[in-house]
């Protein structure tokens, strides 16, 4: 994710920013990428924190007019937890916007959302026909961190979560190409397979023993779906670390020069290979403050063709290439 400019004075703006630091409200423009001042707001400003401009006021932004269900407000945590999730969707969805998903120059559908509070009965998260369910619920620390240590998970965020299902609804707009579903079924497998059955195997017997040598979690093994859906959520977390780190002003004699834009990368190789020596680089800061690794993956030769497939099809797939 890039830094932005103060539209308005001096100093730099993060991509959730409501206001510069004196004060003055800004708002996001994803089609500009930038900050403008005394824009006409999103009608969620208020109510969610949501900082991106509207096309008029009173209007939702570009991200809030794809959720078409809100989660119950009477439900505890629900509207706070909704905040977190949304933001986490306009972070992925501005990553998307790197490669013209999603955005005006896009003519293909775009994904509906359906935020979900969890009351007495569970939300389960998926796609289905272009819809993305999301539980809000998992935007509460304790939520998620209990289930990432029940599902025995490295890693499980919101951003993470909005990655994987948005990651679902992408192939099953590209899946309307037969040039696609040909080379999809060479790399991944069939995804044909009975899909309940493999997950319930999964639940059952676990992965395969050498599961690390052909995907890049155990979660992947599951299904075609799953392994497309994790290997393209992999991808964008690679991509945008990458992005980050050299947006922050840091420096690594592993970036092709100053100013690169991975994004912007045509040859999947080298943007995987730049990422995996940085996510190395940044798991060795994390452990001097005694915290877990940012990246805890090990890409092995398998899951980086996997991971060069996506990127390709992501790359020109919203262009219809």
């Amino acid at each position: 994710m890039r830094v932005f400019t103060n539209p308005v004075g001096a100093g730099a703006l993060w991509f959730d920013n409501l206001a510069t630091a004196d004060g003055t409200p800004v708002a996001y423009d994803p089609q500009a990428r930038a900050f403008v001042p005394v824009p006409a707001f999103c009608a969620n400003r208020e109510v969610i924190g949501c900082n991106w401009i509207a096309p008029e006021q009173g209007a939702f932004c570009r991200s809030c007019a794809m959720t078409a269900l809100a989660p119950d407000p009477n439900i505890p945590g629900a509207i706070p937890n909704w905040a977190h999730t949304e933001a986490a969707k306009r972070w992925v969805l501005d990553n998307l916007g790197r490669w013209s998903w999603f955005r005006p120059e896009d003519s293909g559908c775009r994904p509906v959302f359906h935020m979900l509070a969890e009351g007495l009965t569970p939300v389960f998260m998926g796609h289905a026909q272009g819809v993305v369910t999301i539980s809000v619920a998992e935007a509460d620390p304790v939520i998620r961190t209990t289930r990432r240590e029940a599902l025995q998970e490295p890693y499980r965020t919101m951003v993470g979560h909005m990655r994987h299902e948005i990651s679902h609804m992408l192939w099953w707009r590209l899946s309307l190409r037969e040039d696609f579903l040909e080379a999809f079924r060479a790399m991944f497998g069939d995804e044909r397979e009975d899909y309940r059955a493999a997950l319930q195997h999964h639940y059952d017997s676990g992965p395969p023993p050498d599961w690390r040598s052909h995907f890049l979690t155990s979660y992947a093994s599951t299904h075609p779906h799953e392994d497309w859906a994790e290997t393209a959520a992999h991808l964008l977390h690679l991509t945008d670390i990458t992005d980050s780190f050299g947006a922050a002003g840091l420096n690594s004699p592993q970036l092709p020069a100053n100013g690169w834009d991975p994004y912007a990368e045509p040859e999947a190789e080298r943007l995987i290979q730049v990422a995996a020596s940085l996510t190395v680089a940044v798991n060795h800061v994390n452990r001097s403050m005694g915290l877990s690794d940012l990246y805890p993956f090990v890409l092995s030769s398998r899951a980086r063709e996997k991971l060069a497939f996506v990127h390709g099809w992501l790359r020109r797939g919203a262009q219809g290439r």
